[in-house]
């Protein structure tokens, strides 16, 4: 019990810190209420971006599930998670500027904004925003999961009591604070990931007793089949071919078109800030997925048995934080993990609340209110209520967290590559073409999920997006172009 407690204090110390950092921040300019609480006003610098960016797309899965299922198969999830690699640079790479440069263009606060004045169609932004809501209400769910297993598991806990000392804090957080405040405390979570990655990686070499000891052990922890497959990179067929081609995907290419991402773009100050950032974000992204993902890999050596963790590999980095370092070292770095959860969560929360009154009510119902108090009001209600609301829903643990991030991430890829990436960068694109490569392509991602059809190994986002963007293509060419001279000046 005096080591849970230990284990516990910084882990309080931390979270009184992100209470701080947003009460802090979270006065903002009069008379531009939205567009500082919801996008920072688009003053972010360089380093911050690349963080917040890194930040929010590592989370409880990147430090928790990727590194179990690396314990689990092997060398083929470390390669499974490789082309998360890109994902910073392409994002920023490939949207930044354009995005950057429409958005205030048009006075764009979020990315259905865009979406919708590209297409001039506020029923496709109401559509989009509601598949939005859906899909980061899932993936905030998982991140709750984790959340609350990493502190009742390291704290020795319930697990009703860690989620409610990590659901109210995250809420508490980001109701308070807004976008500017996430974005600051996301680059401190990334920090402290970072160091959390490495304090682990430490204490697993040094109690195995070095790297050559501890390949020696991961070797005899299986039989020689065994062993083959977990330094297999398709882990002898349990990972096939197709769904490591599925990844590149899933977690590489189609990361383009995650809206809790794409949105940073629109928040930089200026040129020169993006450009740091894309340097930035793909040293620490590549650091930290392949790092943490190789990690699960290498504890192996040291927890040869699942039955030590009782056999869910959620449980895995978790108990080895508990049981195998210092009561204070643990602390410390438990409060990495949290960090991913946390800066995930508040990240998808302010998402999902500037999807509610900016692309819905004020969308629906204008003009916006007369007093800036007002809308303030709604915004931070409606930040609280959704956070409250997945507080609820994670009440009762659902599956590996890993698998609830992945239909996440492909039905937001499925719902907004077509309409954000080919409308932005595609002049010949037209309403009717978006509208069905959404309709069409959440159909079929909605069959493969529900049916389970033998797709050959292929994740369901692979046939969803080819018919999305196949009918994307082919409709636009077979409809009347729109033209629209905010995104292509002539």
């Amino acid at each position: 019990m005096a080591a849970s407690f230990i284990i516990f204090i910084p882990l309080i110390a931390f979270l009184l810190l992100l209470l701080f950092v947003s009460r802090s921040d979270a006065n903002v300019k009069k008379g531009d209420f939205l567009k500082n609480y919801f996008l920072g006003d688009r003053a972010l610098k360089g380093f911050v971006l690349a963080m917040t960016l890194v930040a929010t797309y590592g989370s409880v899965s990147s430090f928790v599930s990727g590194p179990g299922l690396a314990w689990r198969y092997g060398l083929g999830w470390v390669v499974f998670a490789a082309p998360q690699i890109i994902t910073g640079f392409f994002v920023l790479g490939g949207l930044g500027k354009k995005l950057s440069l429409v958005s205030r263009k048009i006075g764009a606060i979020t990315i259905i904004d865009v979406v919708a004045e590209r297409f001039k169609s506020s029923a496709l932004g109401i559509v989009l925003s509601l598949a939005l809501l859906f899909f980061f209400i899932a993936m905030m769910v998982g991140q709750f999961i984790g959340g609350a297993q990493l502190i009742s598991q390291a704290a020795d806990i319930s697990y009703v009591a860690g989620l409610a000392i990590f659901g109210l804090v995250v809420v508490a957080y980001t109701t308070t604070g807004g976008f500017r405040a996430v974005a600051i405390t996301d680059t401190i979570c990334a920090i402290l990931m970072l160091a959390g990655m490495g304090t682990l990686a430490f204490d697993i070499i040094s109690s195995a007793g070095g790297m050559t000891l501890l390949m020696q052990k991961i070797s005899a922890s299986a039989s020689a089949q065994e062993a083959q497959a977990f330094f297999s990179p398709n882990a002898a067929g349990a990972l096939p071919w197709t769904l490591l081609f599925s990844a590149w995907i899933l977690v590489g290419f189609a990361t383009v078109a995650l809206p809790q991402s794409a949105v940073r773009c629109m928040a930089y100050r200026q040129t020169s800030d993006l450009h740091l950032a894309m340097v930035v974000s793909t040293a620490v992204c590549g650091a930290l997925m392949i790092g943490m993902t190789l990690l699960g890999f290498l504890a192996r050596g040291v927890l040869p048995q699942d039955s030590l963790f009782g056999g869910n590999t959620d449980a895995m980095i978790p108990y080895l934080i508990a049981h195998h370092m210092n009561p204070w070292v643990a602390g410390v770095t438990l409060i990495a993990p949290i960090a991913a959860t946390m800066s995930t969560v508040s990240s998808l929360l302010i998402a999902a609340s500037s999807a509610v009154i900016k692309d819905l009510l004020l969308r629906r119902y204008r003009p916006m209110p007369d007093k800036e108090e007002e809308v303030s009001r709604y915004a931070k209600c409606c930040t609280l209520v959704i956070g409250l609301l997945v507080l609820i829903l994670a009440i009762d643990p659902m599956d590996i967290i890993v698998w609830i991030n992945m239909f996440a991430f492909g039905g937001l890829e499925i719902a907004f590559l077509c309409p954000l990436v080919g409308g932005l960068f595609w002049r010949r694109a037209t309403v009717q073409g978006a509208w069905v490569s959404v309709i069409s392509g959440l159909c079929v991602y909605a069959w493969a999920c529900l049916m389970k059809p033998d797709l050959g190994g292929w994740h369901a986002v692979a046939p969803a997006l080819a018919v999305s963007i196949f009918s994307f293509v082919l409709v636009s060419l077979f409809t009347k172009e729109e033209k629209n001279l905010d995104f292509f000046p002539e």
